[in-house]
């Protein structure tokens, strides 16, 4: 019966047939949380009918720990590895955190689905203090983004707060709440979605809001990424879908794609809808050594479309640009 309401629903939104069940194979990192992702992605695929497996991986990013992410590659290298799989034929899809996703894919592979988003806020963790106001002189804030330190340290120095260090935090989240707990942070900053999913809600002290974090590109949807000339599967991951959702996303990703956003440039990225359809997208922009002021720029316009959705993103990143932050190139 839910297989059939699956298709059905296609049906409506598509007005195309539904396809015959496929048998489809995920591939996914092999941490807790990219696991949970895996597995709600093939639930709701089985939902819709079609027979899913997993294929776990270990990718170039979860195995290089001992340095940022910004030196030794960026967000390519939790992804690499999957689309490989996906090119000689041993999975067909991959679900992805969309903050982790590069803004530009390899030729001959695309998103083909953005699911609904979760809670995009970040979130402070900590045993010891709620806030960082609270913290103890000489306290240790641990955090893997540069864009989380740009704007972390841009607030304690509104504090006058100079003592308190930020320093580099790496590994998955189970590991992230490990060195927490092992005393080696005072507090750490991370994304609210994955502690929801991993229904880890009570280890979140509080949650930033956006006017003092505002998220990064595509923070809280999953993707799912395909080859281009997999039709079928376009068709089968069209009901999990959804469409406000992949509107916020792509403008939010068009300021990333427009600033050569990566894991070694501070920049944050967020729309919100106001009303109909009027998108609201808001961006900060830090320089890659933490020395110039936060830059923020803002607009709104009327989105209806994914180029619609881009157009504002362009804008946005024009409106930094002008404010004087430098493009990467």
């Amino acid at each position: 019966m839910l297989a059939l309401t699956c298709q059905k629903i296609y049906q409506a939104v598509t007005n195309v047939p539904t396809t015959t069940p496929l048998h489809i194979t995920i591939a996914t990192r092999e941490s807790r949380l990219a696991m949970w992702q895996a597995e709600h992605v093939q639930t709701l695929l089985h939902t819709c009918g079609h027979t899913v497996t997993l294929l776990g991986m270990t990718t170039r990013g979860d195995q290089i720990l001992d340095r940022s992410l910004s030196k030794v590659g960026g967000k390519g290298l939790f992804v690499k590895e999957l689309e490989v799989a996906m090119d000689n034929g041993m999975a067909d899809l991959a679900v992805h955190s969309l903050k982790d996703v590069p803004m530009n894919l390899p030729p001959g592979f695309e998103l083909a689905c953005v699911m609904e988003r979760e809670d995009p806020h970040d979130a402070w963790v900590s045993a010891v203090a709620d806030d960082l106001a609270d913290l103890a002189p000489g306290a240790v804030v641990g955090t893997s983004s540069l864009r989380r330190a740009a704007l972390l340290q841009e607030r304690l120095a509104a504090m006058g707060r100079s003592d308190v260090r930020i320093e580099p935090l790496r590994g998955n989240l189970d590991t992230r709440l490990g060195k927490l707990d092992s005393g080696a942070y005072d507090a750490i900053v991370l994304a609210s979605a994955g502690l929801k999913r991993l229904g880890l809600p009570q280890r979140i002290r509080r949650i930033f809001t956006f006017e003092e974090m505002l998220p990064a590109a595509g923070q809280g949807a999953l993707g799912i990424e395909i080859k281009s000339d997999r039709a079928d599967l376009r068709a089968a991951l069209a009901p999990l879908m959804h469409m406000p959702t992949w509107l916020r996303v792509a403008s939010e990703r068009a300021v990333s794609r427009a600033m050569g956003g990566s894991c070694s440039v501070p920049l944050a990225a967020h729309a919100r809808w106001q009303g109909g359809s009027l998108l609201q997208l808001d961006a900060a922009w830090g320089d890659e050594e933490l020395a110039m002021p936060v830059l923020r720029a803002s607009l709104s316009a009327d989105v209806k479309s994914i180029d619609q959705a881009d157009a504002l993103g362009l804008a946005v990143a024009q409106g930094l640009q002008a404010a004087g932050a430098k493009p990467r190139t």
